[in-house]
């Protein structure tokens, strides 16, 4: 169910589309990768082709002639473009999310929502495109006027991952357009259509040649070269932790500037005087939507005595609900998972954990191994708090719940671990929630809410191996990753 070289003879949909380079304003390569839809067995979601190091250097080269005339574009006309491509999305977002759900495996309604995600975001930058972007200062010296004022980069690199495959393109790509720069995208192997159609979207809406290009292929040959070029002046990716690091020592290594945002293994308090059905649905939209494929998921529940057993009968009930099944199925809650290598990670992290002493509560698989990859939302107890199942990044729709005698004894578990992206505490406490906030080891916590899901308009990202906790993503924020700042003295 991941990419396989390309077999005519399995390609019988018609509906099956083909994603290309983007070079230059170009379309090129040869498909020669196949992608299958990992809810229809046999079924050819989309093909793409295998970049290579000389179409990175194509694109690289095709960037740096075009970013020039693109910075010196009026902010407003550059706005005014992101604004027509987020319309364009909006206007085609059936189709878009259809293919979407094809290629990643989500429900059509968590797709529908991740299009209009993308629009909205281009839009949102779009509109700072008549924005202030520095300032006028006082100077100490008679005459004299001090502004500021903010510089693009240049040639930005992005790498994306596959499970947010139109939004997260479309929230590194808009900040990084606006501020003027030129974007080479490298999209994940897994999901080629959906950058595929914001790039149509841009270029539809009047993106001159060259501003944005695409290059699909494998990490190890098209991340690291777009790592390694000079003319790279910026790297944003989103994926694992070891990949991150890695690209953060080559990018680090010729003084480039680099945005990561990794990993995470967030952690949700549920406290004695919430109410157990209200936080049961908090902690299983966190859990299991999306299905559990999100780096903000809630993946470990730490309890307190007095509502530990209501707690777990409502979350069972609530995990029950989390039907599984075909994404473009009205009926299905929680769609497939993305791959055989995710699905099988999945059964081996509940399976191990079970043979380590876990009680599994609810989720017990015995589906066919060779058919679609549907794996059911579950719950895992009694481990210990060093259990790999509670230590470890799962990425699936797998949750540990465990016991912890009070506030404070939850909290220490929360901030137990190498990653801080999200947290959240359910509790009626103004005073331990705002303690919460202050205390917890997360960039975003959310209080009575689940820990997936951000407002487009806010900072987004973490600390510790979550993030490189420097520059953040999503909202005003995004600009500074993307932009450099100038200091102009002038007298009069």
């Amino acid at each position: 169910m991941t990419s396989t070289a390309v077999d005519p003879q399995t390609i019988t949909d018609p509906q099956t589309m083909t994603a290309q380079h983007l070079i230059n304003g170009q379309w090129l390569g040869n498909a020669d990768t196949q992608r299958m839809n990992p809810a229809r067995p046999g079924e050819v979601a989309a093909l793409s082709p295998s970049g290579t190091v000389q179409d990175v250097d194509a694109a690289i080269t095709a960037a740096a002639a075009a970013q020039p005339s693109w910075a010196a574009l009026p902010a407003p006309a550059r706005g005014a473009i992101l604004i027509a491509a987020g319309n364009l999305l909006n206007e085609r977002h059936h189709a878009i999310a259809e293919d979407l759900v094809r290629e990643e495996g989500k429900t059509l309604a968590e797709a529908k929502g991740e299009v209009k995600r993308a629009s909205d975001v281009l839009r949102f930058f779009g509109s700072l495109g008549w924005a202030a972007t520095g300032e006028v200062l006082p100077s100490g010296l008679p005459d004299t006027t001090v502004t500021t004022r903010r510089e693009p980069l240049g040639v930005v690199g992005l790498i994306t991952p596959w499970n947010f495959p139109i939004a997260i393109p479309a929230w590194k790509t808009a900040p990084a357009l606006i501020s003027g720069n030129a974007v080479v995208i490298k999209p994940a192997e897994l999901t080629p259509l959906s950058t595929t159609h914001l790039a149509r979207a841009l270029q539809d809406a009047g993106l001159p040649a060259g501003v944005f290009n695409v290059v699909h292929g494998k990490g190890r040959v098209v991340g690291d070269a777009l790592a390694r070029d000079t003319r790279i002046a910026g790297l944003s990716f989103t994926g694992s932790t070891n990949v991150g690091l890695g690209l953060q020592e080559i990018l680090n290594a010729r003084r480039a500037r680099v945005q990561l945002e990794m990993g995470g293994k967030n952690g949700v308090l549920v406290l004695d005087d919430a109410d157990p059905r209200k936080a049961a649905q908090v902690v299983a939209a966190g859990a299991f939507g999306l299905t559990g494929q999100a780096c903000t998921a809630t993946s470990r529940v730490y309890v307190t005595p007095g509502i530990r057993s209501a707690f777990l009968d409502a979350l069972v009930q609530e995990a029950a609900d989390y039907t599984t099944g075909d994404g473009l199925d009205g009926d299905a809650r929680m769609g497939a998972v993305v791959s055989r290598q995710q699905f099988e990670q999945d059964q081996a992290a509940v399976r191990t954990a079970v043979e380590r002493g876990a009680t599994l509560l609810h989720g017990q698989y015995d589906g066919d191994p060779a058919g679609a990859l549907f794996f059911p939302a579950a719950i895992l107890t009694r481990l210990p708090f060093d259990d790999a199942a509670v230590t470890e990044e799962i990425f699936g729709p797998v949750v540990a719940v465990l016991e912890v005698a009070d506030y404070e004894a939850g909290l220490a578990a929360i901030n137990d671990s190498r990653y801080g992206l999200t947290a959240g505490i359910c509790t009626d406490s103004l005073a331990l929630a705002t303690d919460f906030a202050a205390r917890a080891q997360a960039g975003v916590v959310k209080i009575n809410r689940p820990t997936a899901g951000l407002d487009l308009n806010v900072p987004f990202g973490g600390v510790k191996d979550s993030s490189t906790n420097t520059f953040r993503e999503q909202g005003r924020s995004a600009l500074d990753f993307y932009t450099w700042g100038k200091t102009v003295y002038t007298g009069v």
